[in-house]
């Protein structure tokens, strides 16, 4: 008996610093760098319907939630590229277009609830390529959905969710991050001149451990360009207490790692605390 809806669920991704990879296909497109893989994401249920339904909530406190969108055009193009019509409600704690891969959540999350809701047969390479072909097709992410396929902190030295990606589970402690606003990633992904800033500040080493991570993402950030005044203060502030730090890439805001951190940020804003996810994108409700 096929399932009357299927709820799944898929981690963010924090990005530290990453660099543009072009291919020679929409596969091979994407970026290299390190990051982080959240356990505060994106919940899709999914359930049959006539017609494309695409609901974005978000989260404002426990037990509630508030519409952020009443439609999406890169779920709906996914929809539509699979010729299916469902109803899909997305739902996250963290702020949207912020820095935290929600975008390469909610793909990877509504694409594993529409494969077992429909019964497609596609594998979990397969809907992550899906996944990943529409974020570089709408520009916005590159490397989020291949981070996302498992949990860790991860350093990816090949583009695609076919590229070489190393994960580590060194990160006991928990996160902290705040976010002052979006930076709009297409404009970011789509100007050149910003691609070849980011591309000359990218680390030519690769971070040994969390103390390195955090200081080749704070280098980057501050030689790309991406940095913001906002984000400079705060990372000032964490400086000053010895906390790692560094800015949410793409995105207005600040995350740091330790227990210290959730005071010093809680002087600038509301603070989010999450950890390092231990696993990627899975299905938590198939009901029928």
């Amino acid at each position: 008996m096929k399932p009357d809806r299927v709820v799944a669920f898929c981690p963010g991704h924090i990005s530290g610093y990453f660099k543009r990879i072009i291919g020679d296909s929409i596969a091979t497109t994407g970026s290299i760098g390190a990051g982080i893989v959240i356990s505060e994401g994106v919940t899709a249920t999914v359930q049959p319907s006539d017609r494309i339904s695409i609901c974005i909530r978000r989260k404002s406190s426990p037990g509630t939630s508030f519409e952020v969108s009443s439609g999406s055009p890169l779920l709906e193009h996914v929809l539509e590229q699979l010729n299916l019509t469902a109803s899909v409600v997305t739902e996250c704690t963290l702020p949207i277009g912020a820095g935290f891969g929600l975008s390469a959540a909610a793909l990877l999350a509504t694409l594993t609830a529409i494969n077992q809701l429909f019964d497609r047969g596609m594998n979990a390479e397969e809907i992550a390529q899906c996944a990943h072909a529409a974020e570089v097709d709408h520009r916005t992410g590159l490397g989020d959905v291949a981070a996302c396929q498992g949990g860790g902190r991860v350093i990816r030295s090949g583009p695609g969710i076919h590229g070489l990606i190393e994960r580590r589970h060194d990160m006991p402690e928990p996160l902290y991050a705040i976010s002052f606003g979006p930076i709009h990633t297409p404009r970011v992904l789509g100007s050149s001149a910003q691609m070849e800033l980011a591309s000359s500040a990218f680390p030519k080493t690769t971070p040994g451990n969390v103390e390195d991570f955090f200081h080749l993402s704070r280098h980057f950030a501050q030689q790309s360009g991406l940095m913001t005044q906002q984000a400079q203060n705060v990372i000032r502030q964490c400086d000053a207490a010895g906390i790692p730090s560094s800015m949410t890439m793409l995105g207005n805001g600040v995350f740091a790692y330790g227990r210290k951190a959730k005071e010093v940020l809680l002087a600038f804003d509301h603070v989010y605390e999450f950890r390092v996810s231990a696993t990627g994108v899975h299905i938590l409700e198939d009901l029928t």
